[in-house]
């Protein structure tokens, strides 16, 4: 199998470092995707099995830095004491990728693994008019969960307690009617801490008669990027097929 032909940069947006995909043979339509990291800061700079596809699909895409954020609406000290991860996405990358890509709503796709799944999720379902095509590897939705978690710091920096948190979860930002129109999301179920949560969230959006893809079934290294790489295909294709479509849509 050939390696990734595209090329890797990094710029500061409104003073943080973002990284960018450059594919060989970007797409004619300016679509792109917005990649949301996970907990553990680990950056798609280098991953072949990503830029593999991002290469297939010619599709650009901007990886944000935000810390440990968990991609909220709420001032995380880890990342900015001024702005929050979610108005710094808004605000500032998407205007960037305008600006350099010619790339906007609803040419623009997110992508997140872990607590960036959970973050890309929420956004969607927050913004579905900006963000119609998601998906999500892995998502973490029930971070509350780790309210309490010795090694998490940054929740109780932004939320009072467990159950505030839990009122911010994508899960709760699901509306009955307003929602995005390409969401897909996927969790192996050796996944113990956040199967669960994407399970619940299926189950929500089919009880509303909302149109989902999710892959709860399929496993392949449980909480991983072994398993973010196996399911790499699956999820950039369903990006780059719904892009497409959302592009020939007739409003």
């Amino acid at each position: 199998m050939s390696p990734p032909a595209g090329t890797w940069s990094q710029v500061h947006v409104a003073g943080h470092v973002c990284d960018l995909y450059d594919p060989p043979q970007p797409n004619a339509h300016a679509q792109a995707v917005v990649y949301l990291h996970g907990v553990h800061l680990v950056p798609l700079v280098g991953n072949a099995a990503f830029c593999r596809q991002f290469d297939k699909h010619g599709l650009r895409v901007i990886c944000p830095h935000t810390g440990r954020s968990w991609w909220t609406d709420r001032i995380c000290p880890d990342f900015d004491r001024a702005i929050t991860a979610e108005k710094y996405v808004l605000e500032h990358v998407l205007p960037y990728i305008h600006s350099r890509w010619g790339a906007a709503a609803p040419q623009v796709a997110l992508l997140g693994t872990s607590m960036g799944g959970q973050g890309a999720l929420r956004l969607a379902f927050k913004y579905p008019q900006r963000f119609p095509v998601v998906a999500a590897l892995a998502p973490a939705i029930d971070y509350y969960i780790r309210f309490n978690d010795p090694e998490e710091e940054t929740l109780s920096a932004m939320y009072q307690d467990a159950e505030a948190a839990r009122q911010d979860s994508a899960t709760l930002h699901v509306h009955p009617l307003n929602w995005p129109r390409h969401i897909w999301f996927a969790a192996d179920p050796q996944d113990d801490r956040w199967h669960a949560s994407s399970f619940k969230l299926h189950t929500k959006l089919a009880s509303l008669g909302i149109p989902h893809e999710c892959d709860l079934e399929t496993s392949h290294g449980g909480h991983s990027w072994e398993y973010y790489n196996f399911m790499a295909p699956r999820a950039i294709e369903f990006l780059a097929a719904r892009l497409e479509r959302e592009r020939l849509r007739i409003v």
